[in-house]
């Protein structure tokens, strides 16, 4: 299993500097000293970020419909000593985290982070990051693939990652930790073509 793609400065650690310069076209993060960019991904991923968007916020974030106590952000930078992240959705406590901190990134670990997999990401999302949230004490992780268009959730315990379950198609289901409310996965694929075969997700 080959883990791509990772870029210099392989002579040494890569630095936040080395990361700065990737262009904005990318995705970067740091793990372990190393430096990966990835390219940004295709509509059907952003448009399942904004079902999930949909599906969480009212509820969660503004209390409409839900119970509230949560503050949810897209694609937040997290810094956890030299390692950089940025998962596409990150959810805290408001009693941890009360409102957002007027700083460009975080350094405290959300309760739940959101990985949506491509096949540039899949491998990283999987084993580094993975590794780096169970570090952390990241209590929730919700891996979303949206080729396969799968629901993987996992819950930390005793340091190590375990699956809670994986849902697909049109299940509707209480998902942890958002078991307040009903989530119909429908939802985040209803608006997806069938992908051509040389499109990636």
């Amino acid at each position: 299993m080959r883990l791509v793609p990772r870029v210099p400065p392989f002579d040494r650690e890569a630095t936040y500097e080395d990361l700065k310069k990737i262009p904005d076209s990318m995705v970067a993060e740091m793990a372990g000293g190393e430096l990966y960019a990835f390219p940004r991904p295709a509509f059907p991923h952003a448009n399942v970020a904004s079902a999930i968007g949909a599906s969480l916020l009212a509820p969660y974030q503004f209390g409409r419909g839900g119970p509230g106590g949560w503050l949810i952000l897209f694609e937040p930078e997290l810094h956890f000593g030299r390692d950089v992240l940025i998962p596409d959705f990150a959810g805290w406590r408001r009693t941890r985290l009360p409102a957002v901190p007027n700083v460009p990134w975080l350094t405290l670990a959300p309760d739940w982070a959101c990985e949506l997999l491509s096949p540039s990401t899949a491998v990283f999302d999987r084993t580094r990051k993975l590794e780096i949230y169970a570090r952390e004490g990241v209590s929730w992780v919700w891996l979303i693939d949206p080729a396969a268009r799968t629901l993987e959730i996992l819950r930390l315990k005793e340091g190590r990652w375990s699956a809670v379950g994986v849902h697909a198609g049109s299940e509707v289901l209480r998902a942890e930790p958002f078991t307040e409310i009903e989530l119909d996965l429908s939802i985040f694929w209803a608006d997806l073509a069938e992908p051509a075969p040389d499109v990636k997700y």
